[in-house]
């Protein structure tokens, strides 16, 4: 009885715990009509479909990821929704140029919980920086490595302020941080030109 009562409790407390919400978050970037923004690791699009509909038809959002099933999954999701301004596109993220974008031409980028599972964080954030204007913002999402009871295993989480220190020897201003909900951080970031 007493372990039903700690898994009942301990559900509980998940459940009122805050994960990850897109539009929340997307709500503290200044992110306006007509921009161009990549979603790098996108997924099943759970950023990329309501970064669309913010851009509006004047913009566009590269959605990048390696699977193809999960591209397919934002494809069908954003022809269900009427959102036509979204390009699924299969991308290895961890190549030179990977992302097969123009130089200079994201206003955005979102990284979303994929540096964590690389072993070359660099390659990554090169290709961000290759693709952004000089004006424009990265935004990263990690795991926070005080809470581990979802998620990626601790050993595997970049801290915040390792994170930190990566994007400054990596030549990146960090611009704020952002509410990301309960398990994780986020970052705005910048090249260090601005």
């Amino acid at each position: 009885m007493e372990e039903t009562e700690n898994a009942k409790t301990k559900t509980e407390t998940l459940m009122a715990m805050k994960f990850i919400r897109p539009q929340e978050i997307i709500d503290q970037l200044e992110i306006e009509p007509g921009m161009n923004i990549a979603d790098f690791g996108c997924g099943p699009g759970h950023f990329s479909l309501p970064l669309a509909q913010k851009v509006a038809e004047g913009g566009m959002v590269y959605a990048l990821d390696i699977v193809s099933q999960k591209l397919e999954a934002v494809e069908s999701r954003a022809k269900n929704l009427g959102i036509n301004n979204v390009i699924p596109k299969r991308a290895n993220l961890e190549k030179v140029n990977g992302s097969g974008l123009e130089a200079i031409s994201a206003d955005w980028v979102i990284i979303k919980d994929i540096l964590f599972q690389n072993k070359d964080k660099k390659i990554i954030l090169g290709e961000a920086k290759r693709i952004l204007k000089p004006e424009g913002k990265i935004l990263i999402i990690e795991w926070k490595s005080t809470n581990v009871s979802l998620g990626p295993k601790k050993d595997t989480r970049i801290s915040e302020e390792e994170m930190k220190n990566i994007l400054e020897q990596d030549g990146f201003k960090i611009i704020k941080n952002i509410e990301a909900g309960d398990f994780h951080y986020g970052l705005v970031i910048s090249k260090n030109n601005q």
